[in-house]
C-alpha cells in the first residue's frame, strides 16, 4: 500500500493508472496553458505568517457552505468524464464526499447520471448545469436535479464558447475512447483501469444520451455537444433558469469585479471565482489573484467560493485568508479517484483537512472561520500588478 502523504503522490498514481486522454483531459489547460499553471504558481508567492505561545487545542474546521454545515469549507466541484477516470467514478467520489462530510457537484458532462448518483448516496448532492441551445433539454434536466433532491443549481458561466485544449484534441478524447491503435497501446498497460470499466454498463455521458433529442449514441453524442453550447447565455436566460430552479444558485466561473457586483445584484446565493481550471481563457488572472479585488467589490453581500489551482490545505488557508468563504478541488480529487478509486478521494480529502488544520495552528488560528489576511504575507502589487 502506497503511502500518501500529499496531493502529488495521487498525482503520480493517476497517471500510472488512467489512460493517457483521460489523465490529460483532467491534467492540461486551454492553448499555452499559461493560466492554468499560474492558477497554482501563483498560490506559491503567498507566505503565511507564523505565531507562537498561543493556545492552539480545540481546533475546528468546521464551517457552512450556502447554509449547509460542512467538515471543512472545501466542496468537490463538477467534472466532466469523472467516470472514464475510474468506472462509476461520480457515484464513488460522492460516497467519499458524503461519508467526508462535503459536498459533491455532479457535471452535466458526467457518466454516471443524476438519477444513478442519486440512487446510490443519502445526502443531497449539487448539480451543475450547462446551458445548451435546447432549452426543452435543460428545463428536463432542471427537473431531473429537484425530482434527485439536488440542494443547490451551480450555473457555469464561462463556457458559452468551448477553449480549445490542444491535448484532447491530440488524444481523439472521446467517452467511451475510440480503439485506434494508439489508444489500444496505451489501454494494454492500464489493465486495471480496463477490468473496471469492463464491469459497468456506465461508459458515455449518462445525463445525455436517451435524454436529449435525436441523441441516441456515442456516434451523435459529440456533435450534439459540439454545437450545443449557447453562446447566448446572459443575464435574462440565467434569471430563467433561476426561476425554473426555485432553490439555492450558485453562479460558477466569476473572473472580474463588475461581473461579481452584477452576480450581487442578481440575488444569487454564492459566486464561485474561478477559470475554469485555467481550461477557457488562456491568459486570464489565476483565481487567487484576482480573489482580493472582487471580495473588495461585493463584501458580504454574497457568499464568495474559490476553485481553480488548489492542490493543498494550504491553499485553502490562502484561499480563505484572501476572502473567500469557501473552497472547491477538482483536480485534486480527480487525482485520489484515478488512483484508487473512492479510498482515494477518501485520502485526497483527508490530505487536505490534515494540511488545513496544522497550517492553521501554526499561524495561531483554533477556527477556520477566523483566518483572515492578518494570517498572510502578500509580495507587493500582488493583488494590483495588472491594470
Amino acid at each position: 500500500m502506497a503511502v500518501i502523504t500529499c496531493i502529488e503522490d495521487l498525482k503520480r498514481i493517476h497517471k500510472r493508472r488512467a489512460p493517457k486522454m483521460f489523465y490529460d483531459y483532467a491534467e492540461s489547460g486551454s492553448y499555452t496553458e499559461q493560466t492554468f499553471r499560474e492558477n497554482s504558481s501563483d498560490f506559491a508567492q503567498i507566505r503565511l505568517r507564523q505565531k507562537v505561545a498561543v493556545d492552539m487545542s480545540g481546533r475546528s474546521t468546521a464551517t457552512e457552505m450556502i447554509s449547509q454545515k460542512v467538515t471543512m469549507p472545501v466542496a468537490l466541484a463538477p467534472v466532466g468524464l469523472t467516470g472514464m477516470q475510474c468506472a462509476d467514478g461520480e457515484i464513488k467520489a460522492a460516497r467519499a464526499a458524503e461519508a467526508f462530510g462535503v459536498p459533491f457537484t455532479l457535471s452535466t458532462m458526467s457518466i454516471c447520471s443524476i438519477e444513478d448518483v442519486a440512487t446510490h448516496t443519502k445526502a443531497p448532492f449539487w448539480f451543475q448545469l450547462y446551458v445548451m441551445r435546447d432549452e426543452d433539454f435543460v428545463d428536463a434536466i432542471i427537473e431531473r436535479a429537484k425530482k434527485a433532491g439536488c440542494s443547490a443549481l451551480v450555473l457555469t458561466l464561462d463556457l458559452q464558447i468551448l477553449g480549445q485544449r490542444h491535448k484532447d484534441l491530440k488524444n481523439g478524447l472521446s467517452a467511451p475512447p475510440k480503439f485506434t491503435l494508439p489508444v489500444l497501446l496505451d489501454l494494454a498497460t492500464k489493465w486495471r483501469w480496463g477490468l473496471e470499466m469492463l464491469g459497468t454498463p456506465r461508459r458515455s455521458f449518462g445525463n445525455i444520451v436517451g435524454h436529449a433529442k435525436g441523441v441516441g449514441d456515442t456516434s451523435s453524442l459529440m456533435s450534439w455537444t459540439a454545437e450545443q453550447f449557447d453562446p447566448q447565455l446572459d443575464w435574462n436566460k440565467i434569471a430563467r433558469i433561476r426561476e425554473k430552479w426555485g432553490g439555492k444558485l450558485i453562479l460558477k466561473g466569476i473572473l472580474d469585479a463588475e461581473d461579481a457586483r452584477m452576480a450581487a445584484d442578481f440575488g444569487a446565493d454564492a459566486i464561485i471565482v474561478s477559470n475554469h481550471g485555467g481550461r477557457q481563457l488562456d491568459g486570464a488572472l489565476s483565481a487567487i489573484r484576482i480573489l482580493p479585488e472582487i471580495v473588495a467589490a461585493v463584501g458580504d453581500r454574497i457568499e464568495i467560493h474559490m476553485d481553480s489551482g488548489i492542490r493543498s490545505g494550504q491553499d485553502v488557508l490562502k484561499a480563505l485568508a484572501l476572502g473567500a468563504k469557501s473552497t472547491f478541488i477538482g483536480r485534486a480529487f480527480i487525482y485520489g479517484l484515478g488512483a484508487m478509486g473512492q479510498e482515494g478521494v477518501k485520502r485526497a480529502l483527508e490530505v487536505i483537512h490534515k494540511e488545513l488544520d496544522i497550517t492553521m495552528a501554526l499561524c495561531g488560528e483554533r477556527d477556520v472561520k477566523d483566518l483572515g489576511r492578518h494570517n498572510v504575507l502578500l509580495p507587493e502589487g500582488f493583488t494590483g500588478q495588472y491594470k
